[in-house]
């Protein structure tokens, strides 16, 4: 079995999230059936974009390239 990239992960979460908001719980009477929790999609969702955004080099810390100079 391949492991999954970071990307896969995040578009799998993404696809749990879409289908939990399009039906977050459905039943008759006493037999009721929910998805997953959306609080802990949304907290993976998060994690796992700041985990695809740092092995792409995007959205880290900036760096001070340097301090400009005034000219007076």
């Amino acid at each position: 079995m391949a492991l999954k990239t970071t990307l896969e992960k995040l578009e799998a979460v993404q696809a749990a999230i879409a289908n939990a908001e399009l039906a977050q719980s459905y039943g008759t009477g006493e037999h009721t059936h929910a998805n997953a929790n959306l609080e802990v999609l949304y907290r993976r969702e998060r994690e796992l974009l700041k985990q695809y955004r740092v092995e792409q080099g995007i959205g880290g810390p900036t760096r001070n390239i340097g301090t400009p100079r005034r000219s007076y």
